[in-house]
């Protein structure tokens, strides 16, 4: 496949509901291949949960064979003990990616909503509705996990677009030469 063909998917990592979304980028065009979750609310064991997040995260890869992953970031929050579970989802569906040797990409929540709504405060709602106009989908899902995992992808392709990339600078000098602001 080309740059301009390509399989994205993208994982909302949790250990109740991992929330997963797959697009396929041919030219300018993004179309949804399939989204959905891995409910886990009823495994009580910790580790089987996190060999389920593995064993799933490797059987999309097998089944649509995608060409690179883009995962939503842990994000800081109040419960250490949440986190600690929110990072080892993650961990376990990064190395299912790199298990079938698989480009990672990481972006945080707030990068994910911004790319998808222009927000980077947006509900939940908000980016489901706006992947709903961009994908011509018509049902919101029942758990708004699998439009996380979705946003994870199209975040991904939205950075890749040509004009998005950062611009990069050879020395001070130039970089100064294009952010005159930037002078003490």
């Amino acid at each position: 496949m080309s740059s301009t063909d390509k399989i994205i998917l993208g994982i909302d990592p949790g250990t109740n509901i991992m929330g997963y979304g797959l697009i396929h980028i041919k030219g300018t065009k993004m179309n949804l291949v399939v989204m959905g979750v891995l409910r886990l609310e009823k495994v009580t064991d910790p580790a089987l949960k996190l060999k389920k997040i593995f064993d799933r995260v490797v059987s999309l890869i097998d089944e649509y064979k995608p060409d690179e992953l883009a995962i939503e970031a842990p994000f800081f929050g109040k419960n250490v003990q949440s986190m600690l579970k929110l990072g080892r989802a993650q961990g376990v569906a990064i190395a299912g990616a790199l298990s079938r040797d698989l480009t990672i990409n990481e972006y945080s929540p707030k990068k994910i909503k911004q790319s998808i709504t222009g927000s980077g405060n947006a509900s939940k709602e908000q980016v489901a509705a706006m992947l709903k106009s961009l994908l011509d989908f018509k049902e919101t899902p029942e758990f708004l996990d699998a439009t996380d995992g979705l946003a994870a992808a199209v975040c991904h392709h939205f950075q890749r677009k040509p004009g998005s990339a950062k611009k990069t600078y050879t020395g001070w000098k130039a970089f100064l030469a294009d952010n005159p602001s930037k002078k003490g």
